[in-house]
């Protein structure tokens, strides 16, 4: 009797937290998922107001599509990291995309845009505005898209990012230019 109430009782806050947690919009690929916790409100509104809003999903970007298997196994593996930093209140201030990210956005670019890409490297726009310094990031050049200057929680579409002085004195950086 005491296992049978036991079971039921993990079972009952097991679908508790599903539902309060909105776990089954997270299967899907709907972009106002990503706004089920407060922390994406912002990337959210520029995205819909960018290029890409209305076009392409969240998924479309930040999750992988070699496979399925992948897909579903990289929106676990981030959708729980997601769940454990929203649930302990941990959320940094600047949100910055993790190492993994970085690599899948690099991809899904490249996967999207691979006309835009071969015409770069055919030499129809000038080879310095696309390959100066080889390992650079799509959005090393194109930073504002999708989602504008915001990257913290307490952005708004027209605020400023804070700009950090640099740490190198005037007189250093004007010895480097030589």
């Amino acid at each position: 009797m005491a296992v049978a109430i036991t079971f039921g009782v993990l079972v009952g806050i097991g679908a508790t937290a599903i539902h309060l947690s909105n776990f089954t919009s997270y299967l899907y690929d709907d972009p106002a998922t990503c706004v089920n916790c407060h922390l994406m409100t912002p990337h959210y509104a520029t995205w819909m107001k960018g290029s890409h809003g209305g076009k392409v999903t969240c998924n479309d970007c930040h999750v992988p599509h070699d496979n399925i298997f992948n897909t579903y196994y990289f929106k676990a593996k981030d959708g729980t990291r997601h769940a454990y930093v929203f649930t302990t209140r941990t959320e940094p201030e600047i949100i910055a995309i993790k190492e993994a990210g970085i690599a899948v956005v690099q991809e899904n670019c490249k996967r999207c845009h691979d006309h835009q890409i071969n015409s770069v490297t055919a030499g129809i726009f000038s080879e310095r505005s696309f390959s100066h310094g080889g390992d650079r990031l799509c959005w090393d050049c194109h930073r504002e898209i999708p989602h504008g200057r915001i990257n913290s929680q307490t952005a708004t579409p027209y605020a400023k990012i804070p700009n950090q002085n640099n740490a190198i004195p005037e007189w250093l950086k004007k010895l480097q230019v030589k």
